[in-house]
């Protein structure tokens, strides 16, 4: 079983770079053995430290095979692409929408928005029955063997990553690849998530925090044996994903965890 690895800097900038190394030489790696690198994206802040990354970051912007990329995103709201909860929204403003002119787009794998019911990923007035449709949908278009390259998380102040809440029945999902939650504690309550076969599936899992905010729940993640939280269950995967996590010196003050530099 491999242990996690833990990859800290001072400066939000160097998490970033760090990030931006890791993604490059899976990119490669993946290109070695086939035609497409296949990563899922989360939300939250990921999408600023994608953009700080692989387009600002003049070392690495340059190697990044764009054209042969497959995205996927590891959570999705279910609301419209252009909405402000929607993690695609995010990518396609922060990463998209900034690579430089002539730059063949990856393919991106959405949810399809013609399924979309009610306001706003709300659960009063949506039709249940079209968002399990969503959620199947989405599970069509992961690769036949469900095995991604990469999947890079954030993780919540309350541990959750995904969609996969503390203590919710979808962490014991075994069956589904892509389930459908409609009781996100976070909103909007509506949702579609990866579940822990295509996460336990991966090559590679890297989960990105920082801010001294972080610093309590890594504590638990790292130092409680007994935690049940869904990101200390992630990084506790014993199939042979390569898991890493990439955090600023300040997510881990007062944590009892071996750091080094990527």
């Amino acid at each position: 079983m491999m242990s996690p690895k833990v990859y800290s800097h001072a400066e939000s900038a160097d998490v970033a770079n760090a990030v931006g190394k890791h993604v490059l030489k899976l990119q490669n790696s993946a290109l070695e053995s086939g035609l497409t690198f296949k990563i899922a994206l989360s939300g939250g802040s990921l999408g600023k430290v994608l953009k700080k990354a692989l387009i600002d970051n003049q070392d690495i912007a340059p190697k990044v095979k764009w054209d042969k990329w497959e995205v996927f995103f590891s959570d999705e709201r279910i609301v419209p692409l252009d909405h402000p909860d929607s993690n695609f929204g995010l990518f396609n403003e922060m990463v998209l929408k900034s690579l430089p002119e002539g730059t063949t787009k990856p393919k991106v794998n959405t949810i399809n928005e013609s399924l979309l019911t009610g306001q706003d990923g709300q659960a009063s007035g949506a039709d249940q029955a079209k968002d399990i449709e969503i959620a199947k949908d989405y599970q069509s278009k992961l690769p036949k063997d469900h095995k991604l390259d990469l999947i890079l998380l954030g993780c919540g102040p309350d541990g959750h990553t995904c969609s996969l809440f503390p203590g919710h029945q979808l962490l014991n999902e075994r069956n589904e690849l892509i389930s459908y939650i409609s009781d996100s504690p976070k909103p909007p309550p509506r949702r579609i998530t990866f579940t822990f076969p295509v996460l336990e599936n991966a090559v590679s899992i890297a989960f990105v925090a920082e801010g001294e905010g972080k610093a309590p729940i890594l504590k638990e993640i790292f130092n409680d044996p007994s935690s049940k939280l869904p990101s200390k269950l992630v990084t506790d995967i014993k199939t042979g994903v390569d898991v890493n996590w990439f955090v600023n010196d300040a997510a881990i003050n007062g944590v009892d965890v071996i750091a080094s530099k990527y």
